[in-house]
């Protein structure tokens, strides 16, 4: 493990210089960039297809046809048909309805088994969200039925594209719209506040006498479903972040938002971007990983408190499941890594075992990512029975992990049934007879695309952080400085302390009492293995938080590293 400071490239000027600081150390160079009102919102025009995929949307509203949704079963397909649901419904249409497929039994994206379904409940038209790009089977059976299919997706695409009626997706080669990394529920946004645009063209609201919709009541949706799906925060993302999280500070929120909140023991009066990725997102997401996600979307469309807390109780008992089952898959993989894995020096991670879940593999692949610091791939069992493997990607900082996949598939033809995704995570399918020549090829792979730099794990952080700073207010004006998340990094410090106690509290965290200049200052330090005993001085990185425990506010550093300097 490296520690390095962050290059800071010039001053901003700000009336802050903590802040100053960190911003121009994320490649802020001038004030505009910081900028979060809706006001500085990329404009939709440049989206591919979006205003075919909107005529077609606003002909649909019109004629009430029937429109069904087709999500994916995370989080960010969970916001992404609710939001769709609840915004088509306020548009006027009484047609609208849902089809989240359930991973174990129609696989990912609309597949030509989904599609079978979904043309016994006779939709006009289908419109995926966060999904559907790779989906050139479905799209067309869906022609066939004489079905019109949107697609709304994020993920990159293959060297084929679906014949659908329009394809909506940043990340399209010809696309020009400058955000490529808007989440799936961010791009049915922006659909859908064209819709409106057309609508209000056409006279639609006001003939009919329809009360036209906030498209801005909807932010808190796209705001969870954009952190929880870990796409970097780039400045249009930080925009629909910013304000999703301040509608829900001020209780302008979904009441099933509140009820996620609620279990995951969160105050919505000062939610951050780091709770919806840690708290309110896992919670989402255990329902499509462990059964289907219909229980998360009607936690997230109902407008009933009660059902709401319901649902979002049943969320978090299934989270809990989760985690139970998260924890004996990542240590029978490290056990499986000491048995198939001797080499220190091997570069890719695949991991296979009989009695993994399915529904885990993408969090277990995380954790080794993490712990090894190597991109790594986690299969299970496509069904019981089956002789096909499903796997879930996590790559680390400079290797995009689908192209890994793409130059396997490219070397190796059929060695990859199918497989799809992002640079940083993606999803594949095997035949189980070709798990080891795999393991090999991807280590090849790996080997190929990486340098030896990218292999060694570094924290970077903000420096050092003033003993005068170490207080609640700095945390406040960090807080407000955000959100913070992936490619745009919470501000991480680094510091030398005083080891006053330690303490084991859980199962496996590390409760410390840390001393500065004479000042006590609480840690905490998670899946953290005590220190010696003996040791008196440690080197800490760590970001500043609120500790609101019975009432007393005081500041708690939560530790990211710590090692033993005397």
């Amino acid at each position: 493990m490296r520690i390095e400071e962050r290059v800071v490239p010039s001053a901003l000027g700000l009336d802050d210089p903590l802040l100053d600081r960190i911003f121009s150390a994320r490649g802020i160079t001038h004030a505009a960039q910081i900028e979060r009102s809706l006001g500085n919102l990329l404009s939709p025009v440049d989206l591919p297809d979006i205003e075919r995929a909107a005529q077609r949307l606003a002909d649909a509203v019109e004629q009430d046809q029937k429109i069904l949704i087709v999500g994916d079963f995370d989080a960010d397909g969970a916001t992404s048909v609710a939001l769709c649901m609840l915004a088509l419904r306020a548009m006027g249409p009484g047609q609208v309805d849902y089809l989240v497929p359930n991973r174990f039994d129609y696989g990912y994206g609309l597949s030509p088994e989904i599609v079978q379904l979904a043309a016994t409940m006779t939709p006009d038209v289908i419109v995926t969200v966060d999904n559907g790009v790779a989906s050139v089977d479905g799209v067309a059976l869906a022609n066939e039925h004489g079905i019109d299919v949107i697609v709304t997706d994020h993920h990159l695409p293959g060297e084929n594209l679906p014949a659908a009626y329009a394809l909506v997706n940043p990340n399209l080669k010809f696309s020009t719209f400058s955000s490529k990394s808007m989440a799936g529920v961010g791009v049915a946004y922006y659909l859908l506040s064209w819709v409106r645009q057309v609508l209000r063209q056409r006279e639609y609201f006001s003939v009919r006498q329809i009360d036209e919709p906030n498209m801005a009541q909807y932010l808190d949706l796209v705001a969870l479903g954009t952190v929880a799906d870990v796409v970097p925060l780039d400045q249009n993302n930080r925009i629909l972040v910013h304000q999703g999280l301040q509608r829900i500070r001020r209780g302008m929120t979904r009441p099933g938002i509140m009820a996620l909140a609620r279990v995951g023991k969160r105050d919505l009066t000062t939610l951050s971007a780091s709770d919806m990725g840690f708290a309110l997102g896992p919670r989402l997401n255990a329902a499509g990983r462990l059964q289907d996600m219909s229980v998360g979307i009607r936690c997230l469309i109902t407008e009933d408190p009660k059902e709401a807390n319901q649902l979002a109780a049943e969320l978090d008992g299934l989270n809990q499941t989760r985690r139970e089952i998260e924890q004996d898959m990542v240590a029978d993989a490290q056990m499986i890594l000491t048995q198939i894995q001797p080499d220190p020096d091997e570069m890719g991670i695949a991991v296979y075992h009989e009695s993994f879940h399915q529904g885990v593999v993408g969090i277990v692949a995380g954790r080794l990512r993490e712990k090894f610091h190597r991109p790594a791939i986690v299969f299970a069992d496509a069904s019981e029975g089956s002789n096909e493997l499903k796997g879930s990607a996590r790559s680390i900082d400079g290797l995009n992990i689908r192209d890994v996949l793409d130059s396997i598939a490219t070397r190796l033809p059929g060695m990859l049934l199918k497989f799809g995704g992002h640079a940083m995570a993606a999803g594949l399918s095997i035949k189980r007879a070709h798990l080891p020549r795999f393991q090999k090829a991807f280590d090849k792979a790996v080997r190929a695309a990486v340098t030896p730099d990218m292999l060694d794990a570094v924290v970077l952080t903000d420096g050092t952080l003033a003993p005068q700073d170490m207080d609640l207010q700095t945390v406040d004006r960090l807080s407000a400085g955000g959100p913070w998340g992936n490619g745009f990094a919470e501000p991480l410090f680094a510091g030398e302390f005083q080891l006053v106690s330690q303490r084991v509290v859980g199962q496996d965290h590390l409760k410390l009492v840390l001393g500065l200049h004479g000042q006590l200052i609480d840690g905490i330090a998670f899946r953290q293995p005590p220190l010696e005993a003996s040791t008196a001085q440690v080197k800490v990185v760590y970001k500043p938080a609120l500790n609101d425990y019975a009432g007393q506010q005081t500041l708690q550093l939560m530790v990211e590293y710590i090692e033993a300097m005397s």
